[in-house]
């Protein structure tokens, strides 16, 4: 009965050893998240994307060259 009384307190101090050693985990930090960017709205199909993603025409701004095209819109010059 004693052994096992020395085993278990041997145990307890190695779990409480190796749980100390475990590095906290670490909340993420705010400066982590992106910066918010401008959108726009395609002139064809209304879907918002960032403003640095949209294919310009002359009569607006469009997520893709194929809604330029269905538009009926040309690149600006």
């Amino acid at each position: 009965m004693k052994y096992l009384f020395w085993l278990l307190v041997i145990g307890l101090v190695w779990w409480a050893f190796k749980r100390s050693q475990k590095p906290a985990p670490q909340a993420p930090t705010a400066q982590s998240t992106a910066a918010p960017q401008d959108m726009a709205q395609c002139a064809q199909c209304g879907i918002h994307l960032p403003l640095g993603e949209a294919v310009r025409g002359e009569k607006g701004l469009y997520c893709s060259t194929e809604h330029r095209t269905a538009a009926q819109d040309r690149n600006p010059a």
